[in-house]
């Protein structure tokens, strides 16, 4: 048996940097969104599943106080700092500063037990597509947090975790992401998605049909103003909820919506429109998908594609082309759509493992990104959560 690139990276990254060998190793999975966007941060639902696409950590815990990680995925790039103080930011290294927050976040949770964060060598490697929209820093999150809990055996439990990590990114990177991406990295099932409350935190494991293929496809149009343009929708479903007189949109359904429009312009009528139906879809999505009706679960991704398209604002013309072609390709027995914040990025297409081929054909034969170059293509697996490697 090969070793496994990966391993292999981190592992050499390991020897190279901190010398000797890791007494731990752990994995937390990237993930796709197959329905429900834009909906978390409206305390609705989502439905995404874990890859088998992943941040791997190697790890050795030390007695003084440090942590000490290095990114082979950098160029072996080295960060070093106390986790028994306070965690300033890394002025210059952007991918530290998610260990770091991981850390600053854990000493507050443990400061109310009297406990200290306890210090580490680390070495990491990921093979989740950087810039895809397949969190990988959510995956990095919840590794490094399952690393240092298992080495200090605080027994962190994965809902946790995920509520821990989403803390790492909202206040210590600055990004104010939902935390669908942290939980499934955290609490994914193998052979399943996650439906996911994001009110509740409830989950519930929805198996996906045997023979289903996750096919996740890069546009390659790198996703343009996503952080003014993710700022101004979630303004526009504030506005929509607090003219509803509710806390969220999760708590308008569509007749209520519809009754209640007076008095709300036309953009932020459709921005609540999708996220009403986006919320109703991604249930049905998630009760087709159990049955195992791929012929239904077609039609809700494409409904949502629509969604995203027309009352969202969200998509790219090439990113409209693709999902066409794959709408084609796969036919009734399954489905294509968008995925992830918009503006570019990847779709996602769940179909019979045999119309693959077919798919791949179809896509190189009939696509190119503005700039002319091909899609990318990842066929994946519905994966675990975080958990020993």
């Amino acid at each position: 048996m090969t070793t496994p690139p990966l391993h292999h990276r981190v592992a050499d990254a390991f020897t190279q940097v901190h010398g000797g060998e890791p007494t731990l190793w752990v994995r937390a999975p990237g993930r796709v969104n197959l329905i429900g966007e834009h909906t978390d941060y409206n305390a609705g639902f989502v439905l995404p599943c874990a890859i088998d696409r992943q941040t791997l950590v190697a790890a050795r815990p030390r007695s003084d106080g440090q942590l000490r990680v290095v990114a082979a995925d950098m160029a072996g790039a080295l960060d070093a700092f106390s986790t028994q103080a306070p965690v300033p930011h890394h002025a210059s290294a952007p991918w530290a500063n998610y260990v770091r927050g991981v850390v600053a976040v854990l000493q507050a949770e443990l400061a109310a037990r009297g406990v200290a964060v306890q210090g580490a060598d680390l070495a990491i490697a990921g093979d989740v597509p950087q810039g895809a929209g397949l969190s990988s820093s959510a995956s990095l999150e919840v590794a490094v947090l399952h690393t240092l809990s298992t080495l200090q055996g605080l027994g962190l439990a994965r809902p946790a975790m995920a509520l821990l990590a989403q803390r790492a990114e909202n206040s210590f990177v600055g990004c104010q992401c939902g935390i669908m991406d942290q939980m499934i990295s955290a609490c994914g099932e193998p052979g399943h998605a996650l439906l996911i409350d994001c009110r509740s935190l409830e989950t519930r494991a929805v198996p996906l049909p045997s023979g289903m293929a996750v096919v996740i496809v890069h546009s390659r149009v790198q996703r343009g103003l996503v952080d003014s343009a993710y700022n101004e929708r979630r303004r526009q479903c504030e506005a929509a909820a607090a003219h509803y007189g509710v806390p969220a949109l999760r708590d308008v359904n569509l007749a209520q919506l519809q009754a209640g429009a007076a008095g709300l312009d036309a953009t932020t009528y459709r921005r609540a429109r999708h996220i009403v139906t986006e919320n109703q879809r991604t249930l049905d999505a998630a009760e087709a998908l159990a049955k195992g009706d791929l012929r239904r679960l077609g039609v809700l991704m494409a409904a949502s594609h629509d969604s995203m398209r027309d009352d969202f604002e969200i998509t790219h013309p090439a990113v409209d082309r693709l999902v066409a072609i794959a709408q084609s390709a796969i036919g009734p027995e399954g489905g294509a759509r968008m995925t992830g914040g918009g503006f570019g990025g990847c779709i996602v297409a769940l179909l019979p493992q045999a119309r693959v081929p077919a798919l791949q054909a179809r896509i190189a034969a009939e696509y190119r990104a503005p700039g002319g170059e091909p899609a990318t293509v990842w066929v994946c697996e519905a994966a675990g959560g975080v958990g020993a490697a």
